[in-house]
């Protein structure tokens, strides 16, 4: 029998990746003032996304997961906002209409303020101060003052995370997303790349196909799945003072929830068994993801699994594979040979982007597009060669015109890296990077569905 679980119970628990707070009594008046606050997402949509994560668990849908590396303060505007959200619709109706999938959207946003570090420690010249650990925690300025950890950074957190679901529930719902704007949500600099060009080549059929459908009656005025969309929102729960202060107890279930995402997960660095971040991840009744990388084995996996799903729930549970385009084929398929015969429900994601970051010969760290690539074609042919379901992809990505992943269609080289390197972390794949690799999804669904019976799909960008 497991132990007794209370939102607090991670606090007797070892734990890593956990910021040195000078002032405990200033943490302990800030974690009571965010107890207080109203939650930012509700029980209800949890469980919705629980359901549809058990189709993706089952071979009916597709997870799309992503977003920015580590959301900044800085950077925090409504036109940021809107730019991710429009590339991640291009990227789901490509999948939805191309690849001939209903698509689950999650972004990495309203929330992703916190980073895991290899290191507790940087230097500068002479000098070693306190990581840079998202601005959540702390500032990335190389200063004192900013790498001091500051309490009152969880506030503003809250807000920016308010403040951004506020928004994005306003274009979800409010007709931003709408499938007759398609051709609207191409943004400018990627209108000319050849990504821009075929979403463009599909934004027409897909146009053809809504002119056909209003002339038989259907309209997003009389069919919701047309003008509106059901998103998302994640982050790695790595802050567990700011995550137990966000959890509550639903009224209709009495269950616990995290109110500070719609789906958390826990990071390859915090995934130890005895440790504090599984210990809390496992109360909680929010789906939740483990990030699986190389140093992973069968057996903590299978434990990892029992732990957190212990009544096997189909879509409470999302693996998150991580190894890097030269370690997927040694390590995902005895992963998947174990869950498969201890008959475990898992939705199966892959993450291209954090096993396949290098450092640039100018020095910047970097991810190659075509080993983020492989990694993605990698995943699909060892599930398809496992008898299981390839469930999605979670990449890091951006709205912006960046130059930060070297590759591509529009190709970037490793000397236009300076030009629009603004990442407060890891390198995140642009607009145009984003699209070409949506497409290059869209076609390995296609053909890996190709002989299976057709799943009821809909058009909608929403399901």
């Amino acid at each position: 029998m497991a132990p007794r679980w209370s939102p607090d119970s991670w606090r007797t628990k070892p734990i890593g990746q956990v910021p040195l707070y000078l002032d405990e009594v200033e943490l302990g008046q800030v974690e009571k003032q965010l107890a207080r606050f109203p939650p930012l997402v509700f029980a209800g949509e949890a469980r919705e996304l629980t359901a549809k994560l058990a189709r993706v668990a089952s071979g009916e849908a597709f997870l799309l997961q992503g977003g920015d590396c580590a959301e900044s303060f800085a950077e925090h505007g409504a036109d940021t906002i809107r730019d991710f959200f429009r590339v991640f619709l291009q990227m789901a109706v490509v999948l939805t209409y191309a690849g001939g999938s209903p698509v689950v959207k999650l972004g990495r946003i309203a929330g992703q303020f916190a980073k895991p570090r290899s290191s507790a420690t940087e230097k500068q010249g002479g000098q070693e101060l306190p990581s840079y650990r998202g601005d959540i925690i702390n500032g990335i300025e190389f200063t004192e003052a900013a790498r001091r950890a500051d309490p009152q950074r969880m506030l503003m957190a809250y807000r920016q995370s308010a403040a951004t679901l506020n928004l994005l529930r306003a274009f979800a719902q409010g007709g931003y997303a709408n499938l007759e704007h398609v051709h609207r949500w191409n943004l400018g600099f990627v209108k000319d790349s050849p990504a821009g060009h075929r979403y463009e080549d599909m934004a027409e059929d897909l146009a053809e196909t809504l002119r056909f459908m209003r002339a038989i009656g259907l309209t997003p005025d009389n069919t919701p799945q047309l003008r509106s969309t059901s998103f998302y929102t994640s982050h790695e729960a790595l802050l567990l003072g700011y995550e137990q202060s966000m959890t509550r107890i639903d009224s209709t279930s009495g269950d616990w929830y995290a109110t500070s995402g719609h789906f958390l997960w826990i990071g390859d660095r915090t995934r130890q068994l005895d440790h504090g971040h599984i210990e809390y991840l496992r109360g909680i009744k929010n789906p939740i993801g483990v990030k699986c990388g190389p140093s992973l084995d069968t057996d903590e996996l299978l434990r990892l699994i029992d732990l957190l799903n212990p009544q096997n729930e189909p879509g409470r549970l999302t693996l998150i594979s991580r190894f890097g385009a030269e370690k997927v084929g040694k390590h995902l398929p005895q992963l998947i040979r174990a869950v498969e015969r201890e008959g475990k429900s898992v939705v199966w994601t892959c993450d291209p982007m954090h096993g396949n970051t290098i450092k640039a010969g100018n020095g910047y760290k970097t991810r190659p597009f075509d080993l983020i690539l492989s990694e993605v074609e990698a995943f699909f042919d060892i599930h398809r060669s496992e008898g299981t379901h390839a469930g999605g992809i979670h990449v890091e990505m951006t709205g912006q015109n960046v130059t930060e992943c070297v590759g591509g269609a529009k190709a970037v080289t490793e000397t236009d890296l300076s030009d629009r390197y603004h990442t407060h972390c890891d390198p995140r794949l642009n607009a145009d990077q984003s699209l070409e690799l949506a497409f290059i999804v869209a076609e390995r669904l296609k053909r890996d569905l190709a002989g299976r019976p057709e799943p009821e799909i809909s058009i909608a960008a929403g399901e």
